[in-house]
């Protein structure tokens, strides 16, 4: 499956907008969930083949320097009946190989894709929801947002660069929304989860949703479990990636690191 670019759009200086269209995705259809992903496909610089691949053809075809690499995107919202589907891309100068095909990507651009899947919508069951985060679970919360039912409580926390970063959280719920502005010092790493330890718990069930960089979401998610006695199945965590690591150096340890978060929680 693939999308064509039909118009890109700078969100903030570091999140860009990419809406997809066109015949390739044709079958497209998202689940229910509000963190819906698809797998992104990107070709390196001089690939002996075209726009349009199937990447399990191309490791099966090509050596392993001619592979795409893969990177998995939240979708931030597809219109079945214009047949648009919109991804936003964190864009950092030319660091990561999605963030720099979105900042120069224009109308007629191909981008080749596989999915979605998703694991998370927002419990309308539930009392309250806690959303935490940085920019790059920042589609997945604003589209969350938009999910909540009307009038329900909703804890929003968000770290991002500055003020020039925040983008509008429209959504029919009741929203308690702060975003904490980075220092850049050894201190960023560490202000979602202190928010979270000075936050007064609204009563009753709460539904979570953290995702973000690895060693905040440890902290957050052991904070949640052990000191808040939170119910593990009330909870969606997940590391979207490291600080001081690469896309490829994160995605071969995760699962070790993985199991490391749940033998921490299990031993306290």
């Amino acid at each position: 499956m693939h999308g064509t670019v039909l118009r890109t759009q700078r969100l903030t200086p570091a999140l860009v907008r990419v809406v997809l269209g066109g015949s390739g995705l044709d079958g497209f259809a998202t689940p229910t969930g509000t963190d819906a992903y698809v797998n992104l496909a990107f070709a390196p610089a001089g690939a002996p083949y075209g726009p349009v691949f199937e990447p399990a053809a191309v490791r099966e075809q090509h050596p392993r320097e001619q592979w795409p690499a893969r990177r998995r995107y939240t979708v931030r919202r597809w219109d079945e009946g214009a047949g648009e589907l919109t991804l936003d891309f964190v864009v950092h100068g030319d660091d990561g190989v999605a963030g720099r095909w979105a900042a120069a990507a224009k109308p007629g651009d191909v981008l080749v894709l596989e999915g979605p899947s998703s694991g998370y919508r927002p419990d309308p069951e539930a009392d309250w929801h806690l959303l935490v985060g940085d920019e790059s679970a920042l589609p997945a919360i604003a589209a969350s947002l938009e999910a909540l039912p009307e009038g329900a409580p909703a804890v929003v926390r968000l770290v991002c660069d500055g003020p020039e970063h925040e983008v509008p959280l429209p959504s029919p719920g009741r929203l308690d929304v702060a975003w904490l502005h980075r220092r850049g010092d050894d201190a960023d790493a560490d202000l979602l989860a202190e928010a979270l330890r000075g936050l007064v718990f609204p009563p009753g069930r709460v539904h979570v949703f953290v995702h973000g960089e690895a060693d905040e979401v440890r902290a957050i998610r052991r904070h949640l479990l052990v000191d808040r006695r939170v119910a593990r199945a009330d909870m969606s965590c997940s590391p979207y990636w490291r600080r001081t690591m690469t896309d490829e150096a994160w995605r071969r340890v995760k699962r070790d690191y993985l199991a490391e978060m749940d033998a921490e929680v299990a031993s306290a």
